[in-house]
């Protein structure tokens, strides 16, 4: 090969690979503290990281906004509730500490799969419902019917009709529950199953369902940023961060 034809090869060869500084992208991260509001157990839900501050980009900025999923297990510790993931939203950043809001629910995808059987009728029902301090939610049902007392056919079908009515009285209840609440305590009802139970009472007289579950929430729209608000669904305290400098911090046991 001629000389000067590869370019690699240029002023210094491989003696400048050696010059070039090599630099851990981890020192340019921050760790921040995820605080859950107050309806949930554990108020500390995890970290997360971002880039330090540089220039106009500040990383409080960077922070607000983002999405965290977090099973419900770890928040109220209670691996009995593990088969919802909880979304919580970004809204403000205080020191190293994020709080943080109510932004969706779902089931998991094994516990949703294990509800589905054979020789049943599912049911599901979706509806809009605004709360009482101005959220908009989605609220999606699930339910699945079961066969009545001393029946002597294998398969509990339902009805297109009966399929109908069924639909129409989860919204009714979903509506009646959900409008009347803010929206830490339609969290709290979701968490309890309040509106499965209702539902499977009230279905009696239709058709008799089981496994009535909310399947997934989602949050459509939220009202202007109210700093007092969002302190209130935190309980009025933001547990210190142990990322911040200089805060003590009460050893665990």
């Amino acid at each position: 090969m001629a000389v000067g034809k590869n370019k690699r090869l240029s002023k210094g060869g491989k003696r400048g690979a050696a010059k070039r500084k090599v630099t851990d992208f981890m020192t340019r991260k921050e760790w921040y503290d995820i605080v859950a509001p107050a309806c949930f157990t554990k108020r500390h839900a995890g970290k997360t990281l971002i880039n330090r501050s540089a220039g106009t980009k500040l990383a409080p900025d960077l922070l607000k906004g983002r999405v965290f999923e977090i099973s419900l297990g770890d928040l109220q510790s209670d691996e009995q509730v593990a088969h919802r993931n909880i979304k919580l939203r970004a809204e403000d950043v205080k020191g190293r500490s994020i709080i943080t809001n109510f932004h969706g629910m779902a089931l998991t995808t094994d516990k949703l799969r294990s509800l589905v059987r054979k020789w049943c009728t599912l049911v599901e029902a979706a509806q809009d419902v605004k709360t009482s301090d101005g959220y908009l939610l989605r609220v999606f049902i699930i339910g699945f019917t079961k066969r009545r007392p001393n029946q002597v056919n294998k398969n509990c079908y339902a009805k297109t009709a009966k399929v109908l009515r069924l639909r129409r009285k989860m919204r009714e209840i979903v509506k009646e529950k959900v409008a009347k609440a803010d929206l830490q305590n339609c969290v709290k009802k979701f968490q309890q199953e309040e509106l499965g139970q209702d539902i499977e009472k009230a279905s009696n007289g239709i058709y008799p369902l089981r496994d009535v579950m909310v399947r997934k929430v989602k949050v459509l729209r939220r009202p202007k940023e109210d700093s007092n608000k969002l302190m209130e669904a935190h309980g009025g305290e933001i547990p210190p961060s142990r990322e911040d400098v200089g805060v003590s911090v009460e050893a665990e046991e």
